[in-house]
């Protein structure tokens, strides 16, 4: 459930904040353990990505068309 804060929040706003907590989040990686579908997932991408079915995006590039 969404605080009435959040909601009044813009598009923009609501990502950059996102991104902000996933910052935080990630600078204390020693307090989370990845559940072990994580591993499976990256391999099944990584093997996508070998083989030439998946393509890489630039992040920078991936934000802004997000935002958009």
């Amino acid at each position: 459930m969404a605080t009435p804060a959040i909601e009044r929040m813009s598009w923009e706003e609501k990502l950059r904040t996102l991104e902000e907590l996933w910052d935080s989040i990630t600078r204390e990686s020693d307090r989370y353990e990845s559940p072990p579908w994580h591993e499976q997932a990256l391999k099944e991408t990584q093997q996508r990505y070998e083989s030439g079915a998946e393509q890489s995006v630039d992040w920078g590039d991936a934000k802004r068309k997000l935002r958009k």
